[in-house]
């Protein structure tokens, strides 16, 4: 057995909305999946810790089929109920090495460093597979979010040996900035869940990574 399990963290990174209605969401994230999202992380801010089980535990199946991994965010608790494939933190949610022990090396653990290269560093000596950064562009989901410069991903690609996710206001016209400033994953939420054709427009986003 490896040290240290080495993941592929690139493409499409999904993140759903804040959605109550599970029937709805399942629909949602299997157009996302069938449309080439290469990762899937649940996300639900709004509801409690009963809605998220049953959502999380509805979508892991489906992830399951599309070979998918699907990450929690935030909570490791739910990530290891059900043996979901990884837990994305943000600063406040734990610490790194602590979770990354609890967690074990065969799962992913991803963590927001915003727009400070320094939280980045600390991350990967953590043991986090990916750091994101973000808002790289004006956010609806985080409207007040600090603004991540383009010019941190380029900087990750000589000075770190993990992934970088791009996140925050990515939208089909701004993705490739981000991508050609070394971004190996772009997280989405709104501009391909808050869209009539999510399977179609998920398709879209993993083109420009097969053109990249």
């Amino acid at each position: 057995m490896t040290k240290h399990r080495s993941f592929n963290i690139s493409g499409l990174y999904a993140v759903t909305p804040d959605i109550a209605n599970t029937e709805l969401l399942i629909k949602k994230v299997e157009a996302a999946l069938q449309g080439g999202a290469s990762m899937l992380q649940y996300r639900n801010k709004q509801a409690n810790y009963k809605l998220q089980i049953q959502q999380a535990r509805a979508i892991l199946p489906l992830c399951k089929q599309y070979q998918v991994p699907l990450i929690i965010n935030d909570s490791v608790k739910l990530c290891l109920t059900l043996d979901a494939d990884g837990v994305h933190l943000g600063t406040n949610d734990g610490n790194l090495a602590e979770v990354k022990a609890r967690l074990g090396k065969e799962k992913i653990l991803g963590a927001s460093c915003y727009n400070r290269f320094d939280l980045a560093v600390q991350a990967q000596q953590a043991g986090a597979d990916y750091v994101a950064f973000g808002a790289c562009f004006a956010s609806s989901t985080k409207p007040n979010a600090p603004v991540a410069g383009l010019d941190l991903f380029t900087r990750a690609k000589s000075e770190l040996n993990i992934s970088t996710v791009a996140v925050g206001g990515i939208t089909l016209e701004n993705a490739a900035l981000a991508m050609q400033a070394g971004a190996k994953a772009i997280a989405v939420i709104n501009a391909i869940f808050n869209v009539d054709d999510v399977k179609s427009t998920c398709f879209q986003f993993s083109e420009l990574f097969n053109k990249s």
